[in-house]
């Protein structure tokens, strides 16, 4: 799975790299790229921002298939973008929600919550409403004729609690064990979320230019 997410991010890049008339783009990973840490190393940083990357031994080590995939498209689609000249930005959503959303997608929802209760237990299960996510992918497109750049970390609410968790898998469909286990095994290392660079560039104005 992995190797396939690297190796269709190669082929989009670089198509999108040989056509003269893609000036930018923006590129859609996921949160699990950023939000993998080590908890044990004791350099790791209490917050997952747009600068925070998921760490490539651990998501192996941990069986993360799907995280090691984003990881290692998204690593790849900056590579192509530096040695090809393309403008890019990534915007790195949490897991999507919307109606009917988990039961149209339940191979990406599910393979986003592996690992679930660690996720979860660090503070770090977040969701995102689907028109978020559009909204983002054209907020940050149209600011790129700008100043906008870089990563941007997309969410719009942490499950912070228990009852919170247990609708989350009532919704999916999912054992609430499979993501809430058992409380008295939560993490003593939270993290703490942050889309503060989206946030600041989704609420200022934007002036369109008609270049594309």
């Amino acid at each position: 799975m992995a190797e396939i997410e690297v190796r269709v991010a190669e082929n989009v890049m670089e198509a999108c790299a040989s056509t003269s008339s893609v000036k930018r783009c923006v590129f859609t990973p996921s949160l699990s790229a950023c939000m993998w840490q080590n908890n044990a190393q004791s350099e790791t940083s209490p917050v997952i921002n747009h600068e925070s990357w998921s760490s490539e031994s651990f998501c192996i080590e941990k069986k993360l298939w799907y995280a090691l995939g984003k990881l290692g498209a998204e690593k790849t689609a900056w590579r192509i973008a530096n040695e090809r000249g393309l403008k890019l930005t990534s915007i790195c959503p949490a897991l999507i929600t919307g109606p009917e959303f988990y039961q149209k997608n339940p191979t990406a929802t599910i393979a986003y919550l592996k690992g679930a209760q660690e996720i979860y237990s660090n503070g770090l299960l977040a969701t995102v409403d689907l028109k978020k996510v559009v909204e983002a992918h054209s907020s940050v497109f149209k600011a790129m004729n700008n100043n906008a750049c870089g990563r941007y970390i997309c969410f719009d609410n942490v499950i912070g609690t228990q009852s919170e968790a247990e609708n989350l898998a009532k919704e999916i469909g999912m054992p609430k064990e499979k993501i809430c286990g058992d409380e008295s095994n939560n993490s003593l290392h939270r993290f703490e979320l942050s889309n503060e660079k989206l946030c600041r560039l989704m609420s200022r104005p934007i002036r369109c230019i008609s270049e594309y």
